[in-house]
C-alpha cells in the first residue's frame, strides 16, 4: 500500500501526516508514506486545497484533517 500526504508543509498537513501515523501504527498496516509538497505534483493529482490523502494513487480527501480512526477505515 502506498500513502501521499498532500501539502506544502501547513499546520494541517503535519497534522494530517502525523495522523496517518498513528493509523498505521495502531492498525499495523503495513504502507509507504510519503510527503508530497512540490505543488505542481499536487496539481497533477486534481487537489487544489490541501492537505490531500492518496491512497493507491487514488485521492481520497482533500482540504480536510481526518482522524486517525476514519483513516484505519479507508486503509482497510
Amino acid at each position: 500500500m502506498n500513502i501521499k500526504v498532500l501539502g506544502s508543509g501547513c499546520v494541517k498537513c503535519k497534522k494530517l501526516y502525523v495522523n496517518v501515523e498513528v493509523a498505521l501504527k495502531e492498525s499495523q498496516i503495513e504502507a509507504t508514506l510519503e510527503k508530497v509538497e512540490e505543488i505542481n505534483q499536487i496539481i497533477d493529482y486534481g487537489v487544489m486545497m490541501t492537505p490531500g490523502l492518496v491512497i493507491n494513487e487514488k485521492v481520497v480527501s482533500v482540504g480536510k484533517v481526518i482522524s486517525p480512526k476514519d483513516i484505519i477505515k479507508l486503509i482497510s
